[in-house]
């Protein structure tokens, strides 16, 4: 059975993890922003793993970079704002939250603030963890997607468990 954590507790967690990932993001974004011209790259792990510096005006892992929508900038700034909204909302009217979803809720959090940060001051996101292997290249993503991913994985793991356990 997963704790459950509530009161004055859910919202210490939410602080601690998601300003640990919105800084680790942030400062790892500026990082980049200093030390790798843009669409360059750094080799780290020879065909397998490099550093680079790119935009990404999409979402997560490059979709939707294609589209040159007029409003895409403020869609997506729109669209973190509700998702953060969204993660307030269910941790205040929620009494307690088990931990692993919680958890969940405040990596998706500090991801969405990151990348949302970026959108405001670029209009893009600075993407810069490159993964390839042979003929297979991963989109470069970051700090944030990282944790939006991880984020979204314990939401599944959590609510996969919780039906099965129900049965």
């Amino acid at each position: 059975m997963n704790k459950l954590i509530s009161g004055s507790r859910k919202w210490l967690l939410l602080i601690i993890i998601a300003v640990i990932v919105f800084t680790a993001d942030q400062v790892t974004k500026q990082l980049v922003i200093e030390s790798i011209p843009l669409h360059t790259g750094i080799e780290v792990i020879p065909g397998f793993f490099d550093l680079a510096h790119v935009r990404n005006p999409g979402v997560a892992f490059g979709m939707m970079s294609g589209n040159a929508w007029s409003f895409q900038r403020t869609f997506f700034i729109l669209l973190s704002l509700a998702a953060i909204a969204a993660i307030l909302w269910v941790i205040y009217s929620s009494a307690a939250i088990e931990l692993s979803l919680l958890a969940g809720y405040c990596l998706f959090f500090g991801g969405a603030s990151g990348n949302l940060i970026d959108r405001v001051r670029f209009g893009e996101v600075i993407d810069f963890l490159d993964v390839h292997w042979a003929n297979v290249h991963w989109p470069a993503f970051n700090v944030a997607d990282s944790a939006l991913c991880v984020g979204v994985g314990l939401f599944l793991i959590h609510f996969i468990f919780k039906k099965n356990n129900e049965s």
